[in-house]
């Protein structure tokens, strides 16, 4: 889970914003949580409010020192967290708090049942995240860094990628006010 962004067009911390009683980040990681062993939360400047945020929930935590450097760093050091046994991780976003909860379980059905190294969501069209990963990537998104995230991952090796189609609309990134204001009314 990626919550070492700076949000700059938010102009505050916007995983700490409270959304339907809980913040922004929680409701993430609350959607991913029941299916995964292990999720590892990336922080950055904001690593102990972030922490917070999260008290009670079954997260490690991993904290990138350079989170200026781009999301790119900060899905490098969540794969360089992961314990040596994981088979495949998924790279979610911390600002998408109602990404709907199904999925996540399509991703994991399409990959085992495709086989491929990369299973990644088509919201009606459109690609997006979160984005599952077998074992065999994680050496490339330990390379990772800059802002582009794993797109150039995905892009490499279009043979390997799963696309699965989604008849729902992309979750909502919240990157700025009216963003959040959004959420409000879904």
């Amino acid at each position: 889970m990626l919550a070492a962004g700076f949000a700059r067009r938010m102009g505050r911390q916007k995983l700490l914003l409270e959304l339907k009683g809980k913040p922004v980040v929680r409701w993430s990681v609350e959607v991913v949580l029941p299916h995964v062993g292990d999720c590892v939360v990336v922080t950055g400047q904001d690593d102990a409010t972030v922490r917070g945020a999260l008290a009670g929930l079954a997260v490690r935590f991993a904290v990138n020192p350079r989170p200026q450097d781009g999301q790119g760093s900060s899905i490098a050091i969540g794969a360089a967290a992961l314990k040596p046994w994981t088979a495949a991780a998924f790279v979610a976003l911390g600002d998408q708090p109602l990404t709907p909860g199904s999925v996540i379980p399509a991703l994991l059905a399409a990959q085992q049942r495709g086989g491929k190294a990369i299973a990644a969501p088509s919201y009606r069209g459109t690609r997006g995240t979160p984005v599952l990963f077998s074992s065999e990537v994680f050496p490339e998104l330990r390379a990772l860094g800059g802002d582009a995230g794993a797109r150039a991952v995905l892009d490499a090796r279009p043979e390997r990628v799963e696309l699965v189609e989604l008849d729902v609309a992309m979750p909502a990134d919240v990157d700025t006010p009216e963003d959040f204001a959004r959420l409000h009314v879904q």
